[in-house]
């Protein structure tokens, strides 16, 4: 299924026309998500490519992103660098008891780029207690050349950029 990410009311971005993802379940055990960029690719301040290895604070630059809430509570954040760089945390609940998710298997990413399209993709396993009755937040932090930063998501809860909010689990995960 493919859906769009929406503009923060508060942010703008002058070079990104629309974020879309591609979301996959190629089976019960894994997702795969292509997030798709159009606009003028050049006008983004982009990592450079770099190992697949974990890296923290992947947000405070352009980074897509990922959160799963399972029915018993308590959810994981994805980061997926554009650098092929990535992160997993688990929440105890909103905002609580965060810690790295050692336990998540690397993802596979893969980035592809023309002047106007970034399409990052990424394909990693679901926890065997989180494959069914997941909530889908979707998200991406954008930064252009200029140093403006957007912040783009499924939904948007009240106030500031928060993909944490419940409101940005916005879509029940299909199953396989």
């Amino acid at each position: 299924m493919r859906l769009a990410l929406r503009l923060h009311p508060d942010s703008v971005c002058a070079a990104v026309a629309a974020i879309d993802v591609d979301v996959t379940r190629p089976d019960a055990g894994s997702l795969q998500l292509c997030y798709i960029v159009t606009g003028s690719i050049d006008d983004l301040r982009l990592p450079g490519l770099a190992e697949p290895e974990r890296g923290d604070a992947l947000w405070q630059h352009t980074c897509f992103e990922a959160f799963l809430a399972g029915p018993a509570g308590g959810y994981l954040e994805f980061n997926f660098s554009p650098s092929t760089r990535w992160a997993v945390y688990r929440f105890d609940s909103y905002r609580s008891g965060m810690r790295i998710a050692a336990e998540i298997a690397a993802p596979r990413i893969a980035r592809q780029m023309t002047p106007d399209r970034l399409a990052l993709q990424a394909t990693f396993a679901l926890p065997a207690l989180q494959r069914d009755g997941l909530r889908l937040g979707l998200s991406a932090v954008i930064v252009e050349r200029s140093g403006g930063k957007s912040y783009w998501a499924l939904a948007h809860g009240p106030g500031k950029p928060d993909f944490h909010h419940p409101d940005c689990f916005a879509c029940e995960l299909p199953p396989p």
